[in-house]
C-alpha cells in the first residue's frame, strides 16, 4: 500500500511576545509626559518658527509648490506637469498665473507679518508690501523669461556636447538653478524674507548649485556640469560669464562686532566683470577682490586678490615650463 504525499506546510514566523507591545506601552506612559514637558518648554523659551506669528510652517513645501509653477509658466514644455499644446498655451497661462498669485499672496504677506515683530517696522502695511512685491514679481516674469533665453543660448553657444537648446532646458542643472535664481533674486531685491532663501535651497539640494538669492547675475550666464558651485550673497556678476564644476565665490573672513558676531550687510564676496571664464575648483574669495572684464581663472586656483582684466591665471606643476602644465597647484602665474 503506498502512502499519501502530504505537502508540508510552510513555517510559520513565530510572533512577538505580548509582552513586547505591554512594556512599549507602559515605558511610553512612564517616559513620554516627562519628555513632552521638556520639549514644551525648550521650545517655549528657546527658538523655533512660531506659528502664532503667521508663519504657516507647511511653508517651505507650498513655497516648492509654487516655485514649480512659476518654472512651468516660464518653460511649460520643460517644467509643467502635463503637455501643454500651442493651442492651449494662452489658457494654461492665465489660469497658471492666476493660482500663483492666489497662493503666493498668502505666503508672502505670511513672511511679511512674521518678520515685522522681528524687524521692528510698526509703520509698514504688511498687506500692500506683500501685494506690491506681487504684481512686481508678475509683471517681471517676461523680462525674467527674456534673459533666460540669453542663459540658454550661452550655454549652446558654450558647451560643445550641447546639441539643441531643448536639450539644455530639459536637462541641464544650471537652467532650473539659474532660472531659480533669478526669480528668487527678484523676490530678494524686493524686501520678501525666507521665501527667496527656501528657493534657493531647494535648487541647491536638487541640482548642486549653491546660489545666494542676493548675488546679482547678469545675462548669458552658464555653469557647466555645475556641481559644487557656490555663489555667495554680495557677489556680482557681470554679462556672458561661465563657470565650472566646484567655483567657489566667497567671503575671505568675516569681520566681528563687539559681540564677536559677524557684521551683516557688508560687501563680502567677489566681483566678476563681463566675460569671464571660471575653470573647475578654482576658488576666490574676498569682497574687494574683482576679476577683470575678459579674465580666464584657470582649475584649482586660489585667489584673494584682483586680477587685471584680459588676465589668465592658472597653476602648474613646478618644473613646467609653460601655461600647459597640469598637476598639483604650485604656485600661481599670470599672464
Amino acid at each position: 500500500m503506498k502512502h499519501a504525499h502530504t505537502r508540508a506546510l510552510p513555517r510559520r514566523r513565530p510572533s512577538r511576545p505580548a509582552g513586547h507591545t505591554v512594556r512599549l506601552t507602559e515605558w511610553m506612559n512612564r517616559e513620554l509626559p516627562g519628555l513632552v514637558v521638556t520639549l514644551d518648554r525648550s521650545i517655549r523659551n528657546g527658538y523655533d518658527v512660531d506659528t502664532a506669528d503667521a508663519l504657516d510652517v507647511a511653508g517651505r513645501n507650498a513655497i516648492y509648490q509654487v516655485l514649480d509653477d512659476l518654472l512651468a509658466v516660464l518653460f511649460p514644455g520643460a517644467f509643467s506637469k502635463e503637455k501643454v499644446t500651442k493651442e492651449d498655451l494662452g489658457f494654461f497661462l492665465q489660469d497658471a498665473i492666476r493660482h500663483i498669485t492666489f497662493h503666493l499672496a498668502g505666503l508672502i504677506r505670511s513672511v511679511f507679518e512674521y518678520r515685522c515683530p522681528h524687524d521692528r517696522c510698526d509703520n509698514c502695511t504688511c498687506q500692500d508690501r506683500a501685494e506690491n512685491a506681487l504684481r512686481s514679481l508678475i509683471s517681471g516674469l517676461p523680462g525674467i523669461r527674456s534673459v533666460l533665453l540669453q542663459d540658454i543660448q550661452a550655454a549652446y553657444e558654450g558647451d560643445p556636447a550641447a546639441r539643441s537648446a531643448d536639450e539644455i532646458v530639459l536637462s541641464y542643472p544650471c537652467i532650473e538653478a539659474i532660472a531659480t535664481h533669478r526669480l528668487a533674486h527678484m523676490l530678494y531685491t524686493l524686501g520678501v524674507p525666507l521665501i527667496p532663501r527656501i528657493m534657493s535651497e531647494r535648487a541647491h539640494s536638487r541640482t548642486g548649485i549653491d546660489i545666494h538669492p542676493g548675488a546679482d547675475i547678469g545675462p548669458r550666464f552658464f555653469i557647466d556640469h555645475g556641481t559644487g558651485v557656490v555663489i555667495g550673497e554680495t557677489s556680482r556678476i557681470g554679462r556672458n560669464v561661465k563657470l565650472y564644476q566646484g567655483v567657489t565665490l566667497g567671503a575671505l573672513s568675516f569681520p566681528l562686532d563687539e559681540h564677536g558676531t559677524p557684521v551683516k550687510g557688508i560687501k563680502r564676496h567677489p566681483d566678476v566683470q563681463d566675460d569671464v571664464v571660471i575653470y573647475a575648483n578654482a576658488t576666490i574669495l574676498g569682497g574687494k577682490t574683482v576679476i577683470g572684464k575678459g579674465a580666464e581663472i584657470g582649475g584649482n586656483t586660489w585667489i584673494t586678490s584682483s586680477v587685471p582684466p584680459g588676465a589668465k591665471v592658472y597653476s602648474r606643476r613646478q618644473g613646467d615650463s609653460g601655461p600647459t602644465g597640469r598637476g598639483a597647484t604650485r604656485r600661481r602665474r599670470t599672464t
